[in-house]
């Protein structure tokens, strides 16, 4: 079977995903078109100029049996501008939606973003979400937009996509389990492991630290994750808060993956203070490699772990507290030498999943309709 894999954005987590598809399907044909991840505005909307001229024109032209398409790609433009791959039978997959992503506080609030995920939603013939909170994110956020529309919306739109929506989650490469040397003390060793932004609560990470230390327990931070030349000033602030307390673990971006694997397993606990998480795969590697989740009680994240978060409801500052105390009563357990609780996400790793990715997609490619 020829298979096209279009990543319109192709950032880490849209890398990580269409390389394990492939390798995890290798009988299938696979052809992959990408773009790099910068300049958001401009490539969601011009993705489909990029791709319909010239050589990427070429090959869009070819006979395929399936379009996989990451769900930033213009996909309505893009079948106009390229008529022949019109109706090819194309699955979308969503790793994160435009109406649950929250703006920085200087960031232009467009709706054309999520306009294009509707348009993109509509065009496709199966949808995939890696989780259900962005499932249900994408069509309450939909039906709110459309509601605005001053007249000439057609009914039943948010309706056609859940009609053509399924879960299914980016699955966690197998060296997410290797259990290897775990290596933790007795000390109480905390990771934070996600991107250096706004979105990911920087400013709620640093009240529970504030919160915390007043307990005046012995830790260990790590601090990890991918970073930007601009970043929020809470980090430098949460740098000085650790050393002040000979709290500084690992800082900073980790260039090795096998460095990065030894910090989640010297880990008791891994922390998550974000304001949105369409899935959560920084935290659930973690829990592979046997960290407690202490993470909001919302998100994607009761998907995985049940209603077991710290309760994140009544505000940032409330959440502050209720991540400091959760961050307290886990370190007195570690240190009376009581074990703690991590959940089994066994079920997420690539072999176990990549039958119901064969399934949806090829039942799509046979038939045109989703499986």
């Amino acid at each position: 079977m020829n298979v096209l894999l279009l990543s319109a954005y192709d950032a880490d987590s849209h890398k990580r995903w269409r390389r394990g598809l492939v390798e995890a399907i290798p009988d299938w044909r696979w052809t992959v078109l990408t773009l790099p991840p910068r300049y958001f505005s401009w490539r969601v909307r011009g993705n489909s100029l990029s791709w319909s001229r010239g050589e990427a024109a070429e090959t869009l032209r070819r006979p395929w049996d399936l379009i996989v398409a990451t769900s930033m790609t213009d996909l309505s433009a893009l079948r106009g501008l390229v008529p022949e791959i019109a109706a090819v039978p194309t699955a979308v997959y969503f790793h994160e939606n435009q109406f649950a992503y929250p703006l920085s506080g200087d960031a232009f609030g467009s709706v054309e973003p999520q306009l294009l995920n509707i348009y993109t939603a509509l065009a496709g013939d199966l949808l995939l979400f890696n989780s259900d909170y962005n499932r249900r994110t994408l069509l309450a956020g939909a039906e709110a937009l459309l509601k605005r529309f001053p007249d000439c919306v057609p009914p039943g739109l948010g309706a056609e996509i859940a009609q053509k929506s399924q879960v299914l989650p980016v699955p966690l490469e197998e060296s997410a389990f290797a259990v290897g040397k775990r290596g933790r003390s007795n000390r109480p060793t905390f990771i934070w492991n996600h991107r250096w932004e706004y979105d990911k609560g920087p400013d709620i990470l640093l009240a529970a630290l504030q919160q915390f230390v007043q307990q005046e327990l012995p830790f260990t931070l790590h601090m990890v994750g991918q970073q930007f030349r601009k970043q929020p000033p809470e980090f430098a602030r949460i740098r000085e808060l650790l050393v002040e307390h000979d709290a500084l673990g690992a800082w900073g971006y980790q260039q090795s993956a096998a460095d990065y694997r030894r910090l989640l397993r010297q880990s008791h606990a891994v922390l998550s203070t974000a304001r949105h998480d369409f899935q959560g795969l920084a935290v659930l590697e973690a829990v592979a490699a046997g960290c407690r989740p202490l993470v909001p009680d919302s998100l994607a994240y009761p998907e995985w772990f049940g209603p077991l978060g710290y309760h994140s409801g009544g505000g940032e500052d409330s959440a502050a507290i209720e991540l400091g105390d959760a961050m307290g009563a886990s370190a007195g357990r570690i240190l009376r030498g009581e074990p703690l609780a991590v959940a089994d996400v066994s079920r997420l790793r690539w072999p176990s999943l990549v039958g119901r990715y064969r399934e949806l997609l090829g039942n799509l490619a046979a038939s045109g309709e989703p499986g």
